[in-house]
């Protein structure tokens, strides 16, 4: 089942950006590499990198992915062309949302087998970017995150790869019920069991879930 397309790929290694009146190391400024092959290894494209390791990167986010079908709304909101690299995804793809995705779904793309691992928390570096502090919040707000992938099978990804769905997880969580269970509806214990029944879903959210229901049970 084909979701959708890879319309660019962007990469960028770790820089050190003045942000107040800190010196920070970041790898959110992603740029389009073009029409070349990359290659794609169980921790990320060759050429990428993240600036701290703690948050993020790993094989749990070894891909993030963010959708174009986003960017109309975003450029409404900001009165300018957003394009591809603007939320400092590595795949930006078409047509698929939050909607149309869930835990543990396993995908082809070009020469690779990935699978989807958790939706993305975007950090204060996002607002960094855009200089719009609030922004990180507003995307937690709507739900407009884009997500991560583990990648199963290493190889090269190229510009205009289709997004083949290989293997749809049984429990067909979607992205938007992660995003509404952890932003949203903080509370929700039955949410949070769901996904944690999930073995596929990431050890940091499967970590900050456990948390929060062992607080919610104690109280």
């Amino acid at each position: 089942m084909e979701l959708g397309t890879l319309i660019s790929l962007n990469t960028g290694l770790p820089e050190t950006v003045q942000f107040g009146k800190k010196d920070i190391s970041t790898g959110i400024n992603k740029e389009p590499i073009g029409t070349q092959p990359v290659y794609l290894t169980r921790t990320g494209l060759e050429g990428d990198g993240q600036g701290d390791l703690v948050f993020h990167g790993g094989a749990d986010k070894a891909v993030c992915v963010y959708s174009a079908e986003h960017f109309p709304y975003w450029g409404g909101r900001w009165q300018r062309e957003v394009l591809p690299g603007a939320f400092g995804e590595n795949f930006t793809v078409s047509a698929l949302t939050e909607l149309d995705v869930c835990i543990g779904d396993i995908w082809s793309v070009g020469e690779t087998v990935v699978q989807v691992s958790q939706p993305r928390q975007p950090c204060y570096k996002l607002g960094m970017k855009h200089q719009l502090p609030e922004l990180p919040h507003e995307v937690q707000r709507n739900g407009y995150t884009g997500f991560y992938l583990r990648v199963i099978k290493e190889g090269h990804v190229k510009l205009g790869d289709k997004l083949l769905l290989t293997s749809r997880h049984p429990a067909a969580i979607t992205i938007a019920e992660a995003n509404r269970v952890m932003h949203i509806d903080k509370q929700d214990k039955a949410g949070m069991l769901a996904l944690l029944a999930i073995t596929e879903l990431s050890a940091s959210w499967q970590q900050t879930l456990t948390g929060r229901l062992e607080k919610l049970n104690a109280e």
